[in-house]
């Protein structure tokens, strides 16, 4: 895997903290990593004088942090932002073919966020355009001929790629936890409102979520204690779970390949002490693929409403469709889905009170990455969770017959998005050792 050898996030974070790692040595290695594997993947948005910047930026950190015992938590860490974020001194073009002029405002307070923690902005990542299918450039890290997924293409795999241990993304259906296990690292889907969604391009207020990309749990969980609001400090995962998986239609959706991997991660979970339940759930699941669906659409048409009146000609035909789908649901329609969307979500936590849940475990995806750079694969498997709203954690649990990576994703209640991490880590730890 291209980055494979590259060194811990967390020994590199505490490095630059401490000031045990220069940062002008650690920008020098990012830009002879970056120079020799970016051409290859096409994860960022091309800039000039890209480098020449962010030494601007690091001359003014250190004036800004003379001593490293007042260095902030993300001192020197670069990240990339997907192209449907604001971000000061970088254009917005969401993938799209309207003018940066028009879609350019103030800069995502997630950005903001992460720039005050003490973290540099690497680039803009490639996404789809305005974060529905429409495919961008981006090649998958395993195998170029492969998608990278989508929307967040970029950023799954600029971190996959070793070029920057985060990168902030979406999901509006599957966005961040399909990418993610199409090309091999962690993506973390919070509680819903949970991050910030002020200054990012909206596709489906109802739905869309601010995500991010890591090349493990344990950065998810730094970056998220900065980004997520009501943040609970030294939460641990004091006790094993109680897993669920959720039988039925829903599960069927995967590929044989995935199931297998799939039961096979639920036995080294199950070797390793936890307590796995199978639980029928979402026995309405083609009405929930409906719902999302209408919701999606609706909003989208409404969001886009003035862009596409006056540049209807420079949107994709997939774009272009979603938008005319939507202009034909009425308002009485979205409403009731955003109604049934909360009722569903309601749903799934009372399933969880009633058995004991602690998380729910699914395949990440159908499978892995499929071949071909003109789609971005199935986000299927992720759109319950997305609809309603609940934190989830995507982590690498494996490869495919081709090589291509597998992903498995833990699901916990609203509002657990501290104790989902916690767990994951652990769980991530046990599947590391059991390999």
């Amino acid at each position: 895997m291209l980055g494979s050898s590259a060194p811990s996030p967390e020994g590199v974070r505490l490095g630059l903290q401490s000031g045990d790692l220069d940062l002008n040595e650690h920008v020098d290695s990012v830009q002879a990593h970056f120079e020799s594997i970016e051409p290859k993947i096409l994860a960022f948005i091309r800039k000039r004088k890209r480098f020449s910047r962010i030494r601007k930026q690091v001359k003014s950190l250190k004036r800004q942090y003379p001593s490293s015992k007042s260095r902030p938590l993300l001192f020197g860490m670069m990240f990339g932002v997907k192209d449907i974020f604001n971000a000061e001194g970088f254009r917005t073009r969401a993938g799209s073919q309207i003018s940066p002029r028009v879609l350019t405002g103030k800069e995502a307070k997630s950005v903001t966020q992460l720039r005050d923690a003490g973290a540099l902005v690497l680039g803009k990542t490639v996404t789809t355009e305005f974060a529905y299918f429409a495919p961008g450039p981006t090649r998958n890290p395993h195998n170029p001929e492969h998608t990278p997924g989508g929307s967040s293409s970029g950023s799954a795999a600029a971190v996959a790629a070793g070029l920057v241990p985060v990168a902030l993304g979406t999901q509006t259906i599957g966005s961040v936890i399909r990418p993610a296990s199409f090309c091999g690292t962690v993506g973390f889907k919070p509680s819903y409102d949970r991050i910030s969604r002020e200054g990012v391009i909206p596709l489906s207020p109802s739905l869309d979520h601010v995500g991010v990309f890591a090349a493990d749990a344990l950065t998810v969980s730094k970056v998220a204690s900065v980004l997520c609001s009501g943040w609970r400090a030294n939460t641990t995962a004091s006790n094993r779970p109680t897993v669920a998986i959720p039988e039925g239609i829903y599960l069927s959706k995967a590929e044989p390949e995935m199931l297998k991997h799939f039961f096979h991660v639920i036995g080294k979970m199950k070797q390793a002490g936890f307590r796995v339940k199978r639980i029928n759930a979402m026995p309405d699941f083609d009405e929930i693929v409906s719902r999302h669906n209408l919701i999606l659409s609706a909003e989208a048409a409404h969001v886009h409403k003035d862009w596409y009146r006056l540049y209807n000609q420079r949107y994709h035909a997939r774009t272009a469709e979603l938008i005319e789908r939507g202009n034909v649901i009425g308002p009485e329609s979205l409403n009731r889905a955003r109604k049934e969307a909360k009722h569903f979500s309601q749903s799934l936590r009372t399933l969880m009170d009633l058995h004991g849940i602690d998380l729910w475990i699914a395949p990440s995806a159908t499978g892995p990455a499929p071949h071909g750079l003109d789609k971005t694969g199935d986000p299927i498997m992720n759109l319950p969770w997305t609809q309603a709203g609940l934190p989830v954690l995507g982590l690498p649990t494996g490869k495919a017959n081709n090589g291509l990576p597998l992903g498995t994703q833990l699901i916990a209640d609203h509002y657990k998005d501290e104790e989902l991490l916690a767990w994951a880590m652990e769980i991530e730890r046990i599947l590391r050792d059991s390999k």
